[in-house]
C-alpha cells in the first residue's frame, strides 16, 4: 500500500485509489476484525468474485493472525518495534 492509500482507508469504499478487489479485501478484513458472527453475505460474495475458496481461507488466516497479534500486544501493552 502507498502512503496515500493508507491515508484514504477511512473512505476506501469511495476512493479511486483502490480497485474492486482491494475494496473486497478491506471490507472482509473490517468485518472479520469487528466480529465474524455478524458477517454479512456481501463481504464473502465480493471476495468470491476475485478469489478462490483456498485464497479466501488463506486471507482469513492472515487477517486472524494479525488480529491475534494486535490483541496480544495491546493486552500486554507491548509497543511495536518500528525500527
Amino acid at each position: 500500500m502507498t502512503d496515500e492509500q493508507i491515508r484514504a482507508l477511512t473512505f476506501y469504499e469511495r476512493s479511486p485509489l483502490f480497485d474492486e478487489r482491494e475494496k473486497a479485501v478491506i471490507l472482509f478484513a473490517e468485518r472479520l476484525t469487528r466480529g465474524a458472527a455478524p458477517m454479512r453475505d456481501r463481504a464473502l460474495e465480493e471476495l468470491r468474485k476475485h478469489f478462490s475458496e483456498d485464497q479466501i481461507v488463506e486471507l482469513t488466516l492472515v487477517i486472524c493472525a494479525a488480529n491475534f497479534t494486535n490483541r496480544f500486544n495491546d493486552g500486554l501493552r507491548v509497543e511495536p518495534d518500528l525500527g
